[in-house]
């Protein structure tokens, strides 16, 4: 069995308070968009085409994280692609999601206590937070969510959708089929070479989300044993910002 088809090993959650309390030394590595990378990679922006409000057209991640996805791109094999989806996440789009997440719980348990809609929730979304000392994984342009398709740009079956929320979605789950049939042992391979290339690549996988990887943020460093975080919560500059930096040096 060669790199590509190992086994996804089944991972616990991660202790949320103590991976938050990890220190972040901040890097300063920029935020670079996807958008004029043609190759090896896809673009497809997901929440932008959902329709979800203030979803960008555009995935930016940190510098050295578009570096890794190109490495995880060019270890697959002829024919199949990595699509990324999601990358730099804007708080408010966080919000929205966590808010959108734990209103359903609420619906669909109304019995149930506030604090396990909100543990529920952050199964598969993290909380939204601007905490320089924990800030939401996508916040940071650490996080990436990703996903295959072959050559003429049709995904593969992953075995859920992106962005489910059932127990199937754990990255792990399909390796616990008895006695997998076609289509199941289709999407084991398919999840295995997902999971193999990007952790090649340097990243890690947050267990209850086959699509979610990290680098360099607390998730990264929970994950990878590192002592610290190298990427903290991160802004896109506008104009205005960019301007302003600028005119701080100009000579007087």
């Amino acid at each position: 069995m060669n790199f590509l088809s190992q086994p996804i090993p089944s991972h616990p959650e991660p202790d949320w308070s103590r991976l938050q309390a990890l220190p972040i030394e901040e890097t300063g590595d920029p935020l670079v968009p996807l958008g004029l990378v043609t190759s090896p990679i896809r673009v497809y922006p997901a929440y932008f085409h959902l329709g979800v409000p203030g979803a960008l057209a555009e995935c930016h991640v940190r510098a050295p994280v578009l570096t890794r996805l190109q490495q995880a791109a060019r270890l697959l094999p002829a024919g199949i692609e990595l699509v990324v989806l999601d990358g730099w996440r804007p708080l408010a789009v966080q919000q929205y999601l966590f808010d959108t997440l734990l209103a359903a719980m609420r619906d669909h348990d109304p019995a149930g206590s506030e604090a396990e809609h909100q543990a529920r929730a952050r199964h598969f979304v993290a909380p939204p937070s601007a905490d320089p000392r924990a800030p939401s994984p996508h916040l940071t342009g650490g996080s990436v969510d990703v996903t295959l398709c072959d050559g003429e740009g049709r995904l593969l079956d992953m075995g859920t959708e992106f962005d489910d929320i059932s127990p199937w979605s754990y990255s792990a789950a399909f390796e616990a089929v008895a006695r997998p049939g076609p289509r199941e042992g289709e999407v084991i391979e398919n999840r295995r070479l997902l999971h193999s290339v990007m952790i090649r690549a340097g990243f890690t996988n947050l267990p209850s989300e086959w699509w979610h990887f990290d680098y360099g943020n607390q998730s990264w460093a929970w994950y990878s044993q590192a002592p610290q975080a190298l990427f903290g919560a991160m802004s896109l500059p506008g104009l205005q910002q960019r301007w302003q930096r600028q005119v701080a040096v100009f000579p007087r």
